[in-house]
């Protein structure tokens, strides 16, 4: 079965959590973790691979916590997704076709590989700016506020 995992879906939060501040200086984890009912040290887990993909700045000190590195229409789906999931191909051998002596002739890699476009293109087409308005539209936003 094909999932987005915890990993995935916690970590979209969290930067959509960054993103809604994008522009008004870093953010604690804890105050993140409150927002969204999230766990400090899961969310300390996440930071790391997003730090080294430069999508996320952590600022040492008083005022400090963390941001974004550039801004929300920057960033897709795809981005995070890639960063905390790793490839989003649905089979190893689209990706590396090596990985298996009957890529040349297999009759459902190229169904694979034109699933791994059809999740890269939906996610590619939905930034974090996109998801900051939809959050700001739904009902429930400021419940957790």
């Amino acid at each position: 079965m094909i999932r987005i995992s915890t990993k995935g879906k916690y970590g979209t939060r969290l930067m959509v959590q960054l993103a809604m501040n994008y522009g008004k200086g870093p953010m604690l984890l804890k105050d993140i973790a409150n927002k969204e009912n999230l766990s400090v040290r899961y969310l300390e887990h996440l930071i790391p691979p997003l730090k080294s993909a430069h999508l996320v700045h952590s600022i040492r000190g008083a005022h400090g916590g963390y941001k974004l590195t550039k801004p929300p229409s920057d960033i897709t789906l795809k981005d995070i997704i890639r960063i905390l999931e790793g490839p989003l191909s649905p089979s190893e051998c689209v990706e590396s076709p090596d990985v298996c002596d009957r890529s040349s002739f297999c009759v459902t890699r190229d169904i694979w590989a034109e699933l791994e476009r059809t999740i890269s293109k939906t996610l590619a087409g939905h930034t974090l700016a996109d998801l900051v308005k939809k959050y700001l539209s739904t009902p429930h936003y400021g419940e957790n506020q």
